[in-house]
């Protein structure tokens, strides 16, 4: 039967795959399906096994150096030494190892958390499931924007279209129906069927799944489809051209120091392998790993704020930011519209109650026949339902749902189409009252070309009767009559000037205006279509709603101004409506303009390009739109993050430099073109992740800070000692131990270091700078000069004072230690030790806690000793080595506090 779904009528198809057509399947059915069928995923390549994730921690050239030379020590019969190296590798290579699992399991979690979902129908109940639960026996319900799922054979469609040219090649939509075909048909003329992985681009269907994961047309061109690497970020690459460079240079200054030691007459083993641990100390091989480990992280702490990174470069991109394009609803506002003004009969009523609760009452002069047909119209041209307690109401439930007392109404669908549903149940109209006699036998969906939406319902006797709903200005052009006072009369323009001024009125209150109008098909009348059911209307009225401003959005475009970022409102609302939110939103100042798709649609490019920054909110504009603004903006240099949540929304979206999809009401298709899915659709979490994307670049600049500034040091440390003649400061197996105490866990621990309370009140980051500008070249090489001469002046205290062995421990703990006082000095680069606060990193304090309690035990446990060649030291050791460490910190703590004050000062006066 497999490939001959088209030629089955739907009873045997039910029948087949035991199924119920209504009601879809029960929960433990749908669960024994995914055991027996796998989950409905195409085949992946073979994961790298985790031991071979670790065999690769020993495969760069300097480690398997070191491996040769911890070799050549076991045959010279350093045992102690051998061991250690081996050790030190060992747990290099396990931290490595961790960092690599890390960031592979939230590689891992992002791509569960921006899996595609399907609608379903399980036990009765409309129910979104991830794409890869989906079973045979499924009955998937399709709307415009939905990728479909697994292949269905379609059961019912309502100008249902498909662009299947991932399958066919073919890029103009096809035109869907339910009926049977007959066999011998290619894949491009199954019109009854509905392949995994085509996207809907019109109407809505309900079919019932045939195939899934291997098994459908997708799964059978499997070879076609490869698995889309993960790329490096730009930042990624430009650290890895870094990386190679640091390496040459290192192993230069390496080599150098091996040639002059062994010239003043040092053992060439012991230079050999001092040469080598100081390549490996000095090369910051970590560097990747540690970048890696920071955005995964980042984007841990991302999810947790509901902004799902679905691409890396986001995480850079968000914070160059300087234009954030939002959509109003939902994003800017609460998405809980209510109907407050209706206006029939020529007369305009107040609208009492809450939300989407069905309480409340209409206050005003009206006749009850015009009101009534306006409600009915309301409810019947209109996909929404409400929910009380999770439970769908038909109307015939009020107050209880379950047997137990619920308080909260919402709604499954549109807001928009919800608050007309509630609008029409206070005054006592339920759709599914109504569908008790009457049938919806056609519907015309809306979309932003057609702004209106028509459905056809038959009374008992056969009688049709179209109900429209859609922008005023649309449906008013459509209409030659208006219902008043309980009849139809001609309408003329004094009539059509009162609407419109209406509706002027109710738009320049912040209020989102439908209109509604009806028409009595004529008798006989067959292949209903939009052209001819979608004339001759009857004007029943205006419903003005609103959906007020998120209070949090508020703060958020506040903040983000701070920022520097510049925020931009796109709604297909009316102007005036449009002018009204971006004011109590703090939009619109001065110099700032609200322009319409219509002016839009007047302006060149050019002219676009040279207006476009001074335009603060876009109304009445279709999705097309959005791909102008996007390009005009980014074609006078703004970083543009652009919201979407339609099918149409992608264009945009994915040309924006940060495409964000709504995760709520966005569609499968723009959320795959996006680079950022928000989880709550609320405009504050798009600012919340510019802040959040801000603080990973920050601590990225961070810990290049603190490890190349360190790997300087030692170099310096070394290169000076052999330069000016003395014994080698540092033996190779303490440089390897140094190495991994210090450039560690501080390092790792900087990486998720808090961002500076003021981060959001600096101007967005140039996406082209480099990651070393604003001298943060010239701050790596003072702390290694600083770092190097510091460990290099206590071991010449140590040469003068006591033996070698004494001074060589002291310069040991030295370096080790002013790399621990340094790292909190590299917590911020605009604010002190004192004004970031020690303790609000606690990992960071834990990490370097541990760190010393490490390089404590290699100097006072007797079996380290010798190994690590230390001695016990005194107090005055501790003294001196503290003094030298903890000076640099001090110091420059106390000098930027002073630098801080006198520029306060100087402001002060100033004013």
């Amino acid at each position: 039967m497999s490939g001959r779904w088209h030629t089955v009528n739907e009873i045997e198809l039910v029948e087949k795959f035991k199924t119920n057509y209504k009601k879809g399947l029960d929960e433990r059915d749908a669960r024994d399906r995914l055991g027996r069928f796998g989950p409905n995923e195409l085949a992946k390549p073979p994961k790298v096994p985790l031991w071979q994730m670790f065999l690769q921690q020993f495969k760069d050239f300097m480690v398997l150096i070191l491996l040769a030379a911890t070799v050549i020590s076991g045959f010279l019969g350093e045992w102690a030494d051998a061991v250690t190296i081996m050790i030190i590798v060992l747990v290099n290579a396990v931290l490595g190892f961790v960092q690599e699992f890390r960031a592979e399991k939230s590689m891992d979690a992002l791509k569960q958390l921006t899996a595609p979902e399907a609608k379903v129908l399980r036990n009765g109940r409309e129910k979104k499931i991830p794409a890869v639960e989906v079973v045979p026996g499924d009955i998937v319900l399709l709307e415009s924007g939905d990728r479909v799922p697994a292949d269905l054979r379609l059961l019912e469609t309502n100008n249902l279209e498909l662009e299947e040219s991932t399958l066919t090649g073919e890029s103009v939509p096809v035109k869907k129906h339910s009926g049977i075909l007959p066999e011998g048909i290619g894949l491009g003329d199954m019109k009854n069927m509905a392949y995994q992985g085509t996207v809907v681009t019109r109407g809505r269907g309900k079919g019932l799944v045939v195939a899934t994961g291997m098994a459908t047309e997708m799964g059978h061109i499997a070879g076609m489809i490869q698995e889309v690497e993960q790329e490096e970020t730009p930042l990624q690459r430009r650290l890895g051209q870094l990386g190679k460079g640091l390496v040459a240079f290192c192993l230069v200054i390496c080599a150098l120091v091996v040639v002059l030691g062994v010239m003043r007459g040092e053992p060439l083993y012991q230079m050999f392998l001092a040469g080598v641990s100081l390549a490996v100390a000095a090369i910051p091989e970590g560097l990747p790993a540690i970048v890696t480990v920071a955005l995964a992280i980042g984007v841990q702490r991302m999810i947790k704020r509901n902004a799902i990174i679905r691409k890396l470069q986001a995480v850079e991109t968000l914070g160059c930011a300087t234009v954030i394009c939002s959509d109003k609803t939902g994003t800017l506002t609460q998405n809980e519209m209510t109907v407050r003004k209706v206006m029939c009969g020529g007369k305009l009523l107040d609208v009492t109650g809450e939300g989407y609760d069905p309480k409340g009452d209409f206050e005003g002069d009206y006749h009850k026949k015009d009101l009534q047909l306006l409600l009915k119209t309301a409810a019947l041209c209109n996909n929404a339902g409400l929910v009380k307690g999770d439970i769908p109401i038909g109307g015939l439930f009020r107050g209880i749902a379950g047997g137990k007392k619920t308080h909260e109404w919402k709604i499954n669908g549109d807001p928009t189409e919800g608050a007309l549903l509630a609008m029409s149940a206070k005054g006592g109209i339920w759709r599914e009252k109504i569908e008790l006699d009457e049938k919806r036998i056609a519907e015309f969906t809306f979309d932003s070309d057609r702004k209106r939406m028509t459905v056809v319902y038959q009374e008992p006797g056969g009688t049709k009767t179209a109900y429209v709903k859609g922008a005023p200005d649309i449906v008013l052009n459509l209409c030659t009559h208006v219902y008043k006072d309980g009849r139809i009369i001609p309408i003329n323009n004094l009539l059509r000037q009162e609407i419109l001024k209406y509706n002027s009125h109710l738009a320049g209150q912040a209020l989102r205006v439908l209109a509604l109008a009806y028409r009595k098909l004529p008798v006989g009348i067959k292949n209903l279509n939009e052209k001819n059911v979608e004339q001759e209307l009857v004007f029943l009225g205006l419903a003005g709603m609103i959906d007020p401003p998120r209070p949090s959005a508020i703060k958020a475009i506040r903040a983000s101004r701070r920022a520097g970022i510049k925020t931009v409102m796109i709604t297909g609302d009316h102007q005036l409506t449009a002018q009204a939110v971006g004011r109590e939103l703090g939009l619109i100042s001065k110099g700032q303009k609200v322009l319409s798709g219509a002016d839009l649609d007047r302006m060149s490019d050019e002219d676009l390009r040279q207006e476009v920054d001074r335009i603060a909110v876009y109304a009445r504009v279709s999705p097309h739109h959005k791909l102008r603004i996007v390009r005009a903006l980014k074609r006078i240099g703004h970083v543009v993050a652009m919201t979407g949540d339609g099918v149409n929304d992608a264009p945009a979206v994915k040309d924006a430099d940060i495409g964000v999809a709504m995760g709520i009401t966005g569609t499968d298709v723009t959320k795959e073109a996006s680079a950022m899915v928000l989880a709550d659709d609320n405009f504050t979490t798009i600012v919340a992740a510019v802040e959040e994307g801000r603080g990973i670049y920050d601590n990225i600049r961070k810990f290049i800070r603190y490890l190349l500034s360190c790997n300087v040091g030692e170099v310096l440390t070394m290169f000076v000692a052999v330069l000016a003649g003395l014994p080698l400061p540092l033996l190779p197996i303490q440089i390897l131990w140094m190495n991994l105490v210090t450039d560690g866990l501080p390092a790792m621990a900087l990486g998720i270091d808090p961002a500076d309370r003021d981060i959001m009140f600096r101007k967005p980051r140039d996406p082209k700078e480099s990651v070393f500008s604003h001298g943060l070249v010239w701050r790596i090489a003072g702390s290694g000069l600083v770092i190097g001469l510091g460990t290099v002046i206590s071991f010449v205290i140590g040469l003068y004072l006591w033996d070698v062995a004494t001074a060589r421990t002291i310069a040991f703990n030295t370096l080790v230690f002013l790399q621990l006082f340094f790292v909190f000095t590299c917590r911020s680069e605009y604010h002190t030790i004192l004004e970031v606060g020690i303790f609000t990193n606690p990992l960071l304090v834990a990490a370097v806690i541990v760190s010393v309690v490490l390089q404590l035990a290699v100097n006072y446990i007797p079996m380290l000793q010798p190994v690590f060649h230390t001695t016990a030291l005194s107090g005055v050791h501790w003294g001196i080595i503290l003094t030298i460490a903890a000076a640099p910190t001090v110091i420059g703590t106390i000098f930027r506090h002073i630098q801080v004050r006198a520029k306060e000062k100087i402001m002060y006066l100033k004013v």
